[in-house]
């Protein structure tokens, strides 16, 4: 019987999940996903090498430059109140029932408007200081010295979108005031509890850069900000995807989800309520983290079997979709072995037991 169990133990694979760091596994590829996997412990001299670059209150100062430099150019839709001052004939007023916006000169769509005396004055694409150097230089045919004054009644030709989980999204017009990536989400009401204001998009022309609203807002990056333009969509995503995965030798395997600010992975053990302190191996607790674009997983050990290490958790950043797995002690993984074994040991018991009756029988008679 002895011998007969230690060969079942021996040809049998060990029940339950378990992951080790044998120097086969951190060399070589893995021949069922075709995967390198690198191991990587954290130590007290290499965890900062695994934190992100620090964010910290920045200034941007070519920001600062573009909108000093602003001008706002007017476009088809724009309504432009124009002033001729001491010619009342030439301006048209606006009484109790007429807005400015209802009274003055629309840009029709090939970019122009009509004007007494000028007629037809292309608009487009000009500033306002330009339309009124046009009409005024048009205008001193027929009146000496004319005193013009051009302003924007309505802005209607340029807009920027808000999208995602800002408290009110939609459309912004762009006016003769700079819009700035910032303004856009204040005039939108802010961002929502579900927003993941790390991966905010800033699409332009077709192409879309990734922009930190956590940097913006919360460290005063602002280098993260940018002056709008036409067409601009500003996307703020859902934090569906900012997941955790907390599984093996703990007391509440569950994903958990990051947080504004970011979760480390003493954190997420404490979410999970912990290792399991009967089971679990203490030196075996990893993060796995796969990357799409080499095909490697990184795996990440932390040894807390001393409990001041879980101070080095609280300075290891976790990143969505990180598998964080507490392997199994080595007497947990015996006891699995048992329990897989106690029913056929208990039935070799039985038939030797019956064997050993029959055999009785046969002697007696």
């Amino acid at each position: 019987m002895i011998v007969l169990t230690a060969a079942l133990i021996s040809g049998c694979a060990v029940p339950g999940s378990h992951l080790t760091v044998d120097d086969e596994q951190t060399t070589s590829e893995s021949e069922a996903v075709n995967t390198k996997i690198n191991v990587h412990p954290i130590t007290p001299a290499n965890i900062y090498t695994f934190k992100q670059n620090e964010i910290s209150s920045t200034a941007n100062p070519s920001l600062e430059l573009q909108i000093q430099n602003y001008e706002y150019h007017v476009g088809v839709g724009d309504v432009l109140n124009i002033t001729i001052w001491d010619h009342p004939e030439l301006t048209i007023p606006a009484g109790s029932y007429r807005s400015s916006a209802e009274s003055g000169n629309w840009v029709h769509s090939d970019g122009t408007i009509f004007y007494p005396y000028i007629g037809v004055v292309h608009v487009a694409g000009k500033s306002v200081r330009e339309i009124r150097s046009d009409i005024s230089a048009k205008l001193s045919q027929f009146i000496e010295s004319p005193q013009v004054d051009v302003n924007l009644a309505s802005f209607r030709s340029q807009k920027v979108y808000v999208t995602g989980e800002v408290s009110k999204s939609g459309v912004l017009p762009i006016s003769n005031i700079p819009l700035t990536l910032l303004d856009a989400v204040n005039q939108s009401g802010g961002i929502t509890e579900d927003a993941a204001w790390k991966e905010a998009t800033l699409t332009r022309n077709g192409v879309t850069e990734q922009v930190s609203l956590y940097g913006l807002m919360q460290k005063g990056d602002l280098t993260q900000n940018r002056l709008l333009q036409r067409g601009d969509i500003l996307h703020v995503p859902r934090n569906d995807n900012q997941k955790v995965f907390v599984l093996g030798e703990v007391n509440e395997p569950k994903m958990l989800k990051i947080d504004r600010v970011g979760m480390s992975l003493t954190e997420a053990l404490s979410g999970v309520g912990g290792i399991n302190e009967y089971q679990a191996d203490a030196t075996g607790v990893f993060v796995i983290r796969s990357t799409s674009e080499n095909k490697e997983v990184d795996v990440y050990q932390l040894d807390v079997s001393e409990a001041t290490s879980l101070a080095l958790g609280t300075e290891f950043e976790l990143q969505p979709y990180d598998v964080v797995y507490v392997t199994a002690a080595p007497l947990s993984r015996w006891n699995r072995i048992m329990y897989q074994l106690l029913p056929t040991i208990s039935g070799f018991n039985q038939l030797a037991q019956g064997v050993e009756r029959t055999n009785n029988i046969y002697s007696d008679n």
